[in-house]
């Protein structure tokens, strides 16, 4: 079922930015005292169809950060964006996470909060209506979102799976 629908996507020219979703500061005590290390989340994209999400650990924000980015960028996938919002609705569970996308009408805006705004935003969807339920771990939000997003598929898509033409698609 999510295998049809995954997109992989080569990092080659494409023009990705990236947003930082969260900052996670890990201590470890040691004899020798406190230990710090940064964990972060991060989501590129080119705001035009194409998302990836990354995790970096280091003992410095910026090299977690970067570490982050280098991570996002081996794992993009396409994502079909029909008028600035998603083809259909969709809903997805990645742990405790539970998010629920829906389509929206021009003007509506990007509905959704934390990490699903940036990684909606990142795809390059102007307007959706977006809920989280059940844990807002911002890690576990990403992982259920882009499961949601995978599993979107355009009406194009479905008349190549189907065997048959548009007209029959949208018209039964």
């Amino acid at each position: 079922m999510l295998s049809q629908g995954i997109r992989k996507v080569k990092q080659s020219d494409l023009e990705l930015k990236d947003r930082l979703v969260a900052i996670n500061r890990v201590t470890k005590v040691t004899k020798g005292g406190r230990t710090f290390t940064f964990a972060a989340i991060v989501v590129v994209g080119n705001e035009n169809g194409v998302v990836g999400y990354g995790l970096g650990k280091a003992n410095e924000v910026q090299a977690a950060i970067a570490k982050g980015v280098e991570d996002a960028k081996k794992n993009l996938i396409k994502v079909p964006v029909y008028k600035g919002t998603i083809p259909h609705e969709q809903s997805a569970k990645f742990g405790g996470a539970d998010v629920w996308l829906k389509p929206a009408s021009s003007g509506t805006g990007v509905k959704a909060g934390g990490a699903m705004r940036a990684v909606l935003e990142s795809v390059g969807v102007k307007d959706v209506l977006a809920k989280s339920k059940g844990s807002s771990n911002p890690h576990n939000l990403v992982k259920a979102t882009f499961k949601a997003l995978s599993m979107m598929r355009d009406a194009y898509t479905v008349s190549q799976f189907r065997g048959v033409d548009m007209n029959t698609v949208f018209n039964g």
